[in-house]
């Protein structure tokens, strides 16, 4: 089984290039930062750089949507390859193809690339059982009743 699922932000805008030929396809390259969960020698906090490619719809979505900065989950498999250089040197690659991709946090939870929320609602405040209380007058907002 080959499956990873990976949480991080991207370290810039995705790179996105169309395939030739009478139907293209979006293929886009991104890089994750992702957070390593455990310092070794107490070391600050550290992060591994995992490159990522998606293609067709999931690639037209990371150029539309994503950003540098912005927190994304994505699960795919890992895949190898190699190349030889215009030097002669073998090169060998290892990257995440992404299968399926979400945002991990919403625009404006405080990210660190400077997006904030256009909305001036005061935050729902946690319930004492873990469960946010909705506010009132809201019922007929939610797409179920």
């Amino acid at each position: 089984m080959n499956k990873v699922i990976l949480m991080g932000r991207l370290t810039r805008d995705p790179e996105v290039r169309y395939s030739q030929g009478e139907n293209s396809l979006a293929i886009a390259r991104f890089t994750l930062a992702v957070d390593r969960r455990f310092n070794r020698n107490n070391e600050e906090q550290s992060a591994d750089f995992i490159n990522c490619v998606s293609f067709g719809k999931t690639a037209e979505f990371a150029e539309k949507y994503y950003h540098k900065g912005t927190k994304v989950c994505v699960s795919g498999r890992i895949q190898t390859g190699s190349y030889t250089n215009k030097d002669g040197q073998k090169v060998y690659t290892t990257e995440v193809v992404v299968e399926e991709q979400e945002f991990a946090e919403s625009k404006g939870s405080g990210s660190s690339d400077g997006y904030s929320s256009s909305r001036n609602d005061a935050p729902a405040q946690p319930a004492g059982d873990g469960f946010m209380n909705i506010p009132d007058g809201i019922e007929e907002e939610l797409p179920f009743n």
